[in-house]
């Protein structure tokens, strides 16, 4: 039996509608953050799409000493507690080190682990004893089944509130690819599976002192992966992505955000149907 896990007000399941994780990279100011917490909570009501929205408050693996990270912990849960209050959207954002967790999960409804950081066993236990929803992004460096063994780590707490999120695999220097067969891979571990579409167009480091990215195949791929039996996907927005303090270049503009969800609902419609 799949399970069911409850994030906020919402149900996920892997044989429910489809869902989307999104929101800014990270969280630049109050007021940015709070214009695309509103845009979402309307688009997921005019198109009946659950939306869970995901930034953060610290962006600890960054390529530059020099990149931006957010306002940190105290201020950043902040401005993540006044999307709650405001919109009633879940929330998500990453967790980079135990010693957060306990804080953050007081304001937070779900726990990301960065995929850089899923197998830092100490991060993972922390995460999953908190309770609440854990969502596992798959390490560029990791095989689908292996994702076996981080779950079992979460797992072994007693806390079955698992996601897993598929985000392209290190494809040489400063690129990644994306094997639609993780989908069906690590679907089989029994937990619903989201695919990363804004992540996976990312170019790891390929500014230099920066990530780069090719925004314009986050539809195809995105197409791919609900064809491919994704449950949910994931992707960041700006008002601005060019002028985006952090993950600009694989980031959506938010008018590009309605089409895109509207071919995807109705291609999981189709595939589930």
């Amino acid at each position: 039996m799949k399970p069911v896990i409850k994030i906020g007000s919402l149900t996920i399941r892997g044989d429910g509608p489809l869902f989307l994780i999104a929101g800014p990279c990270v969280i630049e100011d109050e007021a940015t953050t709070l214009e695309v917490a509103r845009f979402l909570k309307e688009i997921g009501e005019e198109l009946d799409i659950p939306v869970i929205f995901k930034t953060s408050y610290d962006k600890a693996n960054r390529t530059s000493l020099n990149s931006f990270r957010g306002p940190g912990i105290e201020k950043g849960l902040e401005v993540i507690q006044k999307v709650k209050d405001t919109t009633g959207l879940p929330v998500l954002s990453d967790v980079h080190n135990p010693g957060e967790v306990e804080k953050a999960a007081r304001v937070l409804d779900v726990i990301q682990i960065p995929a850089f950081l899923c197998r830092q066993t100490d991060l993972v236990l922390a995460a999953a004893q908190s309770g609440i929803p854990v969502n596992i992004k798959k390490g560029q460096f990791l095989s689908p089944w292996e994702m076996e063994l981080t779950i079992e780590k979460a797992t072994s707490t007693g806390n079955r509130n698992l996601l897993l999120t598929e985000r392209g695999t290190f494809f040489g220097y400063n690129n990644l690819v994306v094997d639609m067969r993780s989908i069906a891979l690590m679907k089989e571990f029994g937990f619903p599976v989201i695919f990363d579409a804004t992540h996976s167009v990312q170019l790891p480091g390929g500014g230099g002192t920066c990530s780069g990215g090719q925004r314009e195949f986050v539809s195809h791929l995105s197409r791919a992966a609900v064809a491919a039996g994704a449950d949910g996907v994931f992707t960041e927005i700006h008002p601005d992505p060019d002028s985006a303090l952090c993950d600009g270049p694989n980031s959506l503009p938010l008018h590009e955000l309605k089409p895109l969800l509207t071919m995807l609902k109705e291609i999981h419609s189709v595939l589930r149907s």
